[in-house]
């Protein structure tokens, strides 16, 4: 009983959630050859929306940068993008944790949009989001993700600035609460209906191998354990940054810099091992721009994309909005790839830098594990001057109360 509690009652230590995910994303490199991503697939799904209302994309270099053939049913990042979907949701029913929920203040769901459009854009600019050019992106070694993680911090700091304003928190919207019997009734079925798409998703994964599809049914059982994990663990990348910013707090972020310490080590494994090629973007102003643009949306919009799956799978409609924004940025970006010379000004520059390439694998996973370090030692010392200079703060207020009270 404890152990079922453990599992589907109460969220997992994010350490523990990031450094499975961080394995698993290794290994699903090394049995596929592709990297744990989404915004990719979003961008595909924008395109599939214009094709489906008659938009003629046959000359955007984007999409074929990003290859449109088939379905997102029929593609591997497809199912890595619904598997998460449904992992998510089966861990949500399982935890009696499934909630319409709309936010009380409305402005919060145009903000969500506007949020949600701005990380879209810039993750797309960057050739990825906190995945492919963070999470997934450093244990492959490409330079590039150096440069979004400076740029994503920035952003987020710029973004926790904004959040922090009146304008943008308005008047605070405070309603009774109620009890609801018949809800209390739907969340007792929950983990019922939770079984039931367990049941069916595995019937899923089969019909993909019993009919010569192994590379969906791999993408479908790992989206679902990434799902799992990033619901379980709440993982998101913007309260690892926002957090450090607004309250000091970098559980969250130490947890992401350790799980791609780990990822790292497996992955040059993988690539020396099976002399497979590591994936690697391009470096260049568009990756910075990105970032920042990345950073500075996924704080707007309260969540980055792997915290806006499993708060959807929770009932929480703001991030419905923040999906559609997304969608919205992506295909944005693909129009102004070529159509706006956003390719030219700000991408054509740059150059595919792998440290594995650049200074051999030994190099490189010295110099990943150093810059991690340091990554890691930056947020201690953030954590410690915040909670110092919280201290003081309290203690001047203190004694500001009592040189009143004494007077």
């Amino acid at each position: 009983m404890n152990i079922i509690k453990a599992i589907f009652q109460n969220y997992w230590n994010p350490y523990v959630a990031l450094v499975l995910a961080g394995i698993f994303s290794a290994i699903y490199f090394g049995i596929t050859g592709t990297v744990w991503a989404v915004t990719g697939e979003f961008t595909r799904l924008g395109g599939h929306v214009l094709q489906f209302f008659g938009v003629d994309i046959s000359d955007w270099a984007y999409f074929d940068l990003v290859h449109m053939q088939g379905s997102s049913f029929s593609r591997s990042d497809g199912w890595i993008v619904w598997g998460m979907f449904i992992g998510a949701l089966m861990m949500v029913l399982f935890s009696n944790n499934f909630k319409i929920r709309i936010p009380k203040q409305k402005r919060r769901l145009v903000q969500g949009l506007v949020g949600g459009v701005i990380a879209g854009f810039g993750a797309r600019l960057a050739m990825g989001c906190n995945l492919a050019a963070f999470f997934t992106g450093v244990p492959q070694f490409s330079f590039h993700s150096w440069i979004f993680i400076v740029a994503t911090g920035i952003g987020t700091y710029l973004g926790a600035k904004i959040t922090k304003t009146k304008w943008w928190k308005g008047k605070p919207s405070l309603t009774k609460g109620s009890k609801n019997p018949s809800a209390e009734k739907n969340r007792k079925i929950q983990p019922y209906v939770g079984g039931i798409i367990v049941l069916m998703y595995i019937g899923l994964i089969l019909f993909f191998f019993i009919t010569g599809k192994s590379l969906l049914g791999i993408a479908a059982i790992f989206g679902a354990i990434f799902g799992i994990l990033i619901e379980r663990g709440q993982i998101c990348f913007t309260s690892a940054f926002r957090d450090l910013w607004l309250t000091g707090r970098g559980v969250m972020a130490k947890a992401i810099i350790i799980a791609m310490a780990v990822s790292s080590v497996i992955t040059l494994f993988v690539i020396v091992y099976y002399g497979m090629e590591p994936i690697t973007q391009i470096a260049s102003m568009g990756t910075f721009i990105g970032g920042l643009l990345f950073g500075l949306g996924i704080v707007l919009a309260s969540s980055c994309e792997t915290g806006m799956m499993y708060r959807l799978m929770e009932g929480q409609i703001l991030y419905l909005v923040v999906f559609v924004g997304n969608i919205i940025g992506v295909t944005a970006l693909a129009y102004a790839w070529d159509h706006l010379g956003a390719y030219n000004i700000l991408v054509a520059g740059g150059s595919r830098i792998n440290l594995t390439a650049a200074i051999g694998p030994v190099g490189a996973i010295i110099a990943t594990l150093l810059m991690l370090l340091i990554a890691y030692i930056i947020i201690v010392i953030c954590e410690k001057r915040y909670y110092k200079t919280y201290k003081l703060k309290n203690r001047k207020e203190d004694y500001i109360g009592t040189d009143k009270s004494a007077g």
